[in-house]
């Protein structure tokens, strides 16, 4: 069967756990393109996975189908473990759709050599058309979407809901994609996705809501989670939120508590050249080098230093030094790339030699 509903009461909790394979060319994926073959399944999609955005755009496509009654193929695409032109049959599907992803130019012109399938691909990455080359006889198959202000699942999003608009069910009623009490909640999950997708992490506990989110990864894959689509359904932004808050929440008591334990110390920034600010080691705790980093910032500032923490411990045989700053003008990355590293103004690393750091610590008490 290419669709199965569930009722709700036996979906499983998020909080439960699944044994996840991540092989996307297996057996399994292999034998439901067979099936859908053989039942004349008119309609392929495969989605970018791990990717949100390409797993809500899958839900669309499924609610989409579901609710014409249109037999599809729903199936995870990955590039690390990719279908071959020859896995998919594609001379055999009407249409294809390719979410939140397109495919390299070799894929493309093998594609079109072999098949008069339909193909309607979505991206939002700038690099998107530079990866597939279209002849004038492509293009005439071939319908790419790209839209770089706008996130893949958003603008399949309003795709299936506009084709939905125009029709109407076997009763003569007219449908739409999300039932009212989903469509505020699942607008909403993906206003936050967007802001991800895009880079541009402006909404409010943008942060938390990505590392909420993140732990959802592992459930995108539909072939190893059939309970995929209603999971999807009933993610709130506000309960990722709530979760990401109260990690980092968590996080933060920690930090305080080894502040307190571990005495902070003056650093002289590439030995003074950059000035002098309060650091911090942090072997064995380096998870905790974010929330420490930004609690000697404020620390420093207070004690007239420049508003950098300096969190420094041993990874990997190296000693690595963290800057973080709680400053809008501070620019942290000049320090970490005069010493190979790199980052952001607030956030920035590199790794130091010892003979170094001892130089930017000598003989300066806190």
């Amino acid at each position: 069967m290419i669709f199965r509903r569930f009722s709700a009461r036996f979906l499983p909790d998020f909080s439960s756990s699944f044994n996840l394979s991540r092989n996307f060319r297996s057996d399994a994926a292999l034998e439901a393109i067979a099936n859908a073959l053989e039942e004349k399944v008119p309609n392929l999609v495969l989605y970018n996975y791990p990717s949100f955005s390409g797993a809500f755009s899958a839900l669309f496509a499924h609610l989409y189908h579901s609710r014409l009654r249109i037999p599809c193929l729903i199936l995870p695409f990955s590039s690390v473990v990719p279908f071959s032109v020859e896995d998919l049959y594609l001379e055999r599907f009407e249409r294809c759709y390719l979410l939140d992803f397109v495919v390299p130019k070799e894929f493309a012109s093998t594609i079109s050599r072999k098949s008069a399938c339909e193909i309607i691909c979505f991206d939002h990455r700038k690099s998107a058309f530079s990866r597939i080359g279209l002849t004038k006889e492509d293009k005439k198959r071939f319908k790419i979407n790209v839209d770089i202000e706008k996130s893949s699942s958003k603008a399949v999003y309003k795709y299936f809901s506009s084709k939905l608009t125009y029709q109407r069910s076997s009763e003569g009623e007219s449908l739409s994609l999300l039932d009212v009490e989903d469509e505020s909640r699942v607008e909403s999950v993906l206003e936050y996705i967007e802001d991800i997708d895009l880079r541009r992490w402006r909404l409010p506990d943008i942060k938390s809501f990505s590392f909420g989110l993140k732990d959802l990864r592992s459930r995108i894959n539909c072939i190893t989670n059939p309970y995929m689509y209603e999971q999807l359904l009933r993610i709130s932004s506000a309960d990722l939120i709530a979760y990401g808050n109260s990690y980092f929440s968590s996080r933060l008591i920690n930090a305080k508590k080894l502040l307190k334990l571990n005495k902070a110390f003056k650093i002289r920034l590439g030995r003074g050249f950059y000035g002098e600010c309060l650091g911090m080691r942090a072997d064995g705790n380096h998870e905790l080098s974010d929330e420490l980093g930004k609690l000697l910032s404020l620390q420093s500032a207070a004690s007239g230093l420049r508003p950098i923490g300096a969190v420094t411990f041993m990874q990997r045989n190296n000693l690595k030094m963290c800057l973080r700053s709680t400053d809008d003008v501070t620019d942290t990355s000049e320090v970490a790339k005069a010493y190979g590293g790199g980052g952001t103004s607030c956030s920035s690393s590199f790794i130091i030699r010892m003979d170094e750091y001892n130089q930017w610590i000598a003989n300066n008490p806190a």
